[in-house]
């Protein structure tokens, strides 16, 4: 045996053996400089600030008062003799984030999701509560943007560059669904702002420790008090350490495909301590990607259904809301549900998260196990509430009619219970001194179910009919029938 294990060092040792391995080694070498030189070009650093103060200069703040996202450039005075400059024209320039010495209040990564329109994907604690955002790219090149459109839920934010420079190079969405514990990963970011001032980030490497993870914390939270997907088993865990600075970063497979977006959970859910997490890009997380690249509201699916009591018909089983998607598909009192679109539903999480991510508007093929048999549903998903500290920035939100926008009744449903959901839709906005107003239609209260006589169930179903009005409107309301007349 000792025998064995000298001639197998002794042929370690050798100089053909360690020239094989030098040349593996080189090989791996190559192979990551080839993603890094592809993919860095499309990794910025994000500079936030949170101030006030902006509002002390009119003269150089660009800003659209009271719509969310819409925060605009900065434009400080000139660069001339630092000696001659008063005290404002100073101030003015401390907050410049477009200049190098500024110091942003936090900062974070983003990458280019498409060059056309000048978008960059970043997670949305990076630029919560901003007052202004400045995207400093490879290469010293930056802009101020806007938040084009962002979800406090899933936690992602699509920037919009406000004066893109003309090398922008977007990232091609990889596989994130046919990842596999044990892959080595790489991680493009700027962590600890590295790329502050010229924009270059850094990379790091590792593996892929696990999938399908929830960030620390407690398991057993309700679903009203779980403010992020993240508290679903939804985020790619890995051995690569994310600092501050490292939220927002691509993560590359071996083959160079973006397969992820790197999350440091201190902004997730606050602590001392970074975790190698990511989103991944897989089909959930490309269908809110996509609603937010379009400048959509991001509306979770909601099914309409409450668990039985423990112990009651079994576990996983359920009894449907009437005038629910669940109840409308055909579902009754005790039906386990066995999958949604494929994907198995073990515990009360893999449903919720499912419907979820599917998003209002959707329809999905839910598989029921009823006496033994198994059948097959198809509910149509309609908008959950699921709750959010922040107000909806979205660019392409439905315009106001008469001063009114609407919403699907279910997110009246606090819980799902068996009292019946709001057939029509609910009215969400009313803008003050608006037609609408003087009408007396009241925000969260009056549900419409009849446009000009024509009934409707959805946002959409409303403001189609409106828009085929093309004038007067005449709203039927659920309270007892009252009708209200809108020039």
């Amino acid at each position: 045996m000792k025998r064995a294990a000298l001639l197998i060092v002794a042929w370690f040792a050798t100089p053909a053996c360690a020239d094989d391995a030098l040349k593996q080694a080189m090989a791996l070498e190559s192979t990551v400089q080839q993603v890094v030189e592809r993919g860095e070009g499309s990794v910025a650093c994000v500079l936030v600030s949170r101030s006030d103060a902006y509002a002390k200069y009119p003269q150089w703040n660009e800003v659209k008062r009271g719509v969310p996202g819409k925060l605009g450039r900065f434009r400080s005075p000139p660069d001339g003799n630092p000696m001659r400059l008063n005290p404002e024209q100073d101030g003015a320039r401390r907050l410049d984030l477009a200049l190098p010495r500024a110091v942003p209040d936090s900062y974070g990564s983003g990458v280019v999701l498409d060059a056309a329109e000048a978008l960059v994907l970043t997670n949305f604690h990076v630029v919560k509560d901003a007052t202004k955002v400045f995207v400093r790219l490879p290469g010293r090149s930056g802009s101020y943007a806007d938040i084009h459109a962002a979800d406090e839920r899933s936690d992602l934010a699509v920037l919009k560059l406000l004066d893109p420079p003309g090398n922008l190079k977007p990232l091609t969405m990889g596989d994130g669904d046919a990842l596999k514990k044990g892959q080595f990963l790489l991680a493009i970011s700027n962590p600890f702002a590295a790329g502050f001032r010229d924009g270059s980030p850094s990379v790091s490497w590792g593996m892929l420790s696990n999938i399908r993870r929830r960030v620390p914390g407690e398991p057993n939270l309700g679903e009203q008090k779980r403010p992020r997907l993240h508290y679903y088993p939804v985020l790619l865990q890995t051995s690569i350490r994310m600092a501050a600075g490292s939220s927002g970063g691509a993560l590359f497979d071996l083959k160079g495909n973006w397969i992820g977006l790197t999350t440091a959970i201190p902004g997730v859910v606050g602590g001392d301590e970074s975790g190698g997490y990511a989103v991944p890009l897989d089909i959930q997380m490309k269908r809110i990607i996509e609603k937010l690249r379009k400048g959509e509201e991001v509306e979770y699916g909601f099914l309409g259904i409450s668990q039985t009591r423990p112990g009651f018909g079994g576990d996983g089983r359920w009894i449907p809301s009437n005038g629910g998607p669940a109840a409308r598909a055909g579902m009754r009192d005790n039906d386990k549900i066995v999958s949604i679109d494929g994907h198995p539903i073990v515990e009360a999480d893999d449903m919720l998260f499912s419907i979820g991510v599917a998003l209002a508007g959707t329809r999905v093929k839910m598989v029921v196990e009823r006496f033994g048999e198994r059948i097959e549903l198809f509910p149509v998903l309609v908008k959950a509430n699921w709750p959010s500290t922040s107000p909806v920035i979205a660019a392409n939100r439905p315009a106001p009619v008469h001063g009114l926008r609407v919403d699907y009744t279910s997110v009246m449903m606090m819980g799902a219970g068996r009292d019946p959901i709001p057939f029509g839709v609910i009215v969400r906005e009313v803008d003050d001194d608006s037609p609408a107003a003087k009408a007396d239609l009241k925000a969260n209260r009056d549900v419409i179910v009849a446009v000009n006589g024509r009934t409707i169930q959805t946002p959409r179903e409303f403001y189609d009919a409106v828009r085929e009005a093309n004038g007067d409107i005449e709203l039927t309301l659920a309270e007892s029938g009252r009708r209200v007349r809108i020039p």
